[in-house]
């Protein structure tokens, strides 16, 4: 089927090459005998061209748009994975979970970037009771509870 298609295009292409050198030599026969600047003329495999580099182009603009928030959700997932075994180890040593997020970081330069999330704002953490905590990404929109939340 696909080379159906790429056949019927390049006999559609060929026609429409025919008939630009025809009417380029036309042109041309009537720009030299009125003594005429040559007219820039786009062949058909040009437009193809411009044609096909911005489809690929947009397709390639969508594609990683649609990825990116997935990705940045996946991004956020661990990051709370990894902050919720801290707050383990944080119980484990102290006996309960600490108050604030700053507190399991220690100034540590490789969690420097942890405690924000892929849209560049805090995680919201609460402390329950002594053995229960909630952490989540406020999303793209940066408000709590809302669809776009990741917990």
């Amino acid at each position: 089927m696909i080379d159906l298609i790429g056949c019927i295009s390049e006999i559609i292409l060929e026609i429409q090459q025919f008939l630009f050198r025809k009417k380029r030599r036309k042109q041309r026969a009537y720009e030299k005998s009125h003594n005429l600047p040559k007219k820039r003329m786009i062949s058909p495999y040009q437009r193809f061209s411009i044609a096909l580099l911005i489809t690929v182009t947009v397709i390639t603009s969508l594609f990683f748009l649609f990825t990116s928030s997935s990705s940045s959700k996946n991004h956020d997932l661990e990051k709370i994975q990894q902050i919720s075994s801290l707050l383990e180890k944080e119980k484990i040593i102290l006996g309960r979970y600490p108050y604030n997020l700053q507190g399991i970081t220690r100034n540590n330069p490789l969690y420097q970037d942890l405690l924000i999330d892929s849209w560049n704002t805090p995680f919201y953490y609460k402390k329950i009771d002594k053995n229960t905590f909630i952490l989540i990404s406020l999303g793209k929109d940066k408000i709590l509870h809302t669809k776009d939340d990741v917990k």
